[in-house]
């Protein structure tokens, strides 16, 4: 069983297990070694994910980009360290999105990629998220066979050098291109656009491509100091930006998470709108240009119950897969989806990518915002039912089914529900934490279910 892969790779804290630097160089070691072996990053026997023509010398290359985390050049170097040892050549982007290590894998003879970022988390916290060649996340299988080996060669006194961490201004530039070809060439002239980069991996990146776009930028939150990523702005903290959106009367705004591979919208009003939201108005752009694949949308069981009653009226499929963006593309891929995503902000657009991807999601929105030739606010999208998210910290996760209490609170729930509303009730696959979200008609009946299931679970799990 994986037990240090979670929905998104690894995430924990900072140099401590597992992102000490002996951990670190036997991941990067065992990776190596499944390149150099002649597997890739896909499950065995499938025919969809070859290996690139590198991995067929002796070397296999294996691309590393981070945020801005001050943990992220030690544990880069220990990677490096590990990928040499087991036989690979690491090649450092520099700080960059983890889609950019995404787009840079399936566009290069990298056999792999490894982005270090914790996403929304705060600086204390790190994670590695890993790509194949094929630019998509590994599947559960590769990932525990690799920590499977990693237990295998770790060892806890390992040489790692002072290896210089600098930027790779040529891949960081192919990447800016690409952003540069999602949308038309001055799709944003004219345009005013707020961008919160979270003192994050868009800092630099985000202002640059939607200046080339034509656009007005006001920019906040891009002075990282390795401890101020996510620290009361960006995806998490959008209210900042709402405000500052209103006050320069931009026509939108969008904050950014650590690394950049979500967004959180700002309307010119200065109502927070989320990734539902974005992934609806997304869709109808591509229905009326005949260009929805599939006649469906792909969100997780997360998206809310209004979402989904909205496109059903609108003659459009909601499919909704497990939560993590990785299992939205398996699903996307599977139903022959052009467009899919998550309430937070990942959001896939697979005609060209194969990861959300914070930045080029803004861009495209604002060429959807310019066509409309309207105000944001006054985009039509859905009635969303009452919803509330709580989360509880554990110290343990055992089966959900196991817990007695919880089992008769959950009964109790359902029946005051009636039918009318949904409860869904999981571990986060990042932290530890069990998440309650309960949708239904009444905010005040919701929230109290919400907070007796929390009560009971915070009580039962010791």
């Amino acid at each position: 069983m994986r037990t240090l892969f979670g929905t998104d790779g690894i995430r924990g804290k900072a140099h401590q297990y597992p992102f000490d630097g002996p951990t670190m160089f036997a991941l990067g070691e065992a990776l190596a070694h499944r390149l150099k072996q002649g597997r890739g990053t896909r499950d065995e026997g499938k025919s969809d994910a070859p290996l690139p023509p590198s991995s067929l010398v002796p070397r296999p290359s294996i691309l590393i980009g981070m945020d801005t985390r001050e943990s992220g050049p030690d544990i880069a170097r220990a990677l490096t360290a590990g990928i040499e040892q087991g036989g690979g050549q690491a090649i450092f982007i520099g700080i960059v999105p983890t889609p950019a290590v995404a787009y840079l894998c399936r566009t290069s003879d990298a056999a792999a990629g490894i982005s270090i970022s914790a996403s929304h988390n705060p600086f204390e916290d790190n994670g590695v998220k890993i790509f194949g060649h094929d630019g998509m996340k590994i599947p559960d299988s590769v990932e525990e066979q690799i920590e499977d080996e990693l237990r295998a060669i770790r060892r806890d006194s390992v040489t790692i050098p002072e290896i210089a961490i600098e930027d790779n201004t040529e891949l960081i530039e192919r990447y800016e291109r690409f952003l540069d070809d999602g949308v038309a060439p001055d799709a944003l002239r004219g345009r005013r656009i707020v961008l919160d980069t979270g003192n994050g991996a868009a800092f630099r990146i985000a202002p640059e491509v939607f200046r080339r776009a034509g656009a007005e930028v006001v920019v906040i939150n891009d002075q990282p100091d390795g401890r101020n990523i996510n620290d009361g702005c960006g995806a998490m903290h959008p209210e900042g930006l709402a405000k500052v959106v209103v006050e320069q009367k931009a026509d939108f705004g969008v904050a950014f998470d650590g690394d950049a591979d979500r967004a959180i919208f700002a309307d010119d009003a200065g109502k927070i709108r989320d990734g539902d939201e974005i992934i609806y108005l997304w869709a109808q752009r591509l229905k009326r240009n005949g260009a929805l694949k599939g006649g469906c949308v792909v969100t997780t069981v997360m998206s809310n119950f209004g979402f989904e009653q909205q496109l059903r009226d609108d003659g459009i499929e909601l499919c909704r897969a497990n939560v993590g963006d990785k299992y939205v593309l398996e699903m996307m891929i599977e139903r022959g989806a052009s467009i899919g995503g998550e309430q937070s902000g990942h959001i896939i657009d697979l005609t060209v990518h194969t990861t959300g991807d914070g930045i080029h999601t803004a861009l495209v929105f604002g060429e959807l915002l310019a066509q409309a030739d309207k105000p944001f606010s006054q985009l039509r999208t859905f009635t969303p039912m009452p919803q509330l998210l709580l989360n509880q910290p554990v110290a343990s996760k055992p089966p959900l089914e196991s817990l007695p209490k919880y089992q008769a609170a959950l009964a109790e729930a359902q029946s005051q529900l009636d039918g009318k509303g949904r409860i869904l009730v999981r571990y986060s696959g990042t932290e530890n934490k069990v998440r309650v979200m309960v949708e239904g008609p009444d905010q005040t009946l919701i929230t109290r279910i919400a907070e007796t299931l929390r009560d009971v679970l915070k009580d039962e799990i010791s």
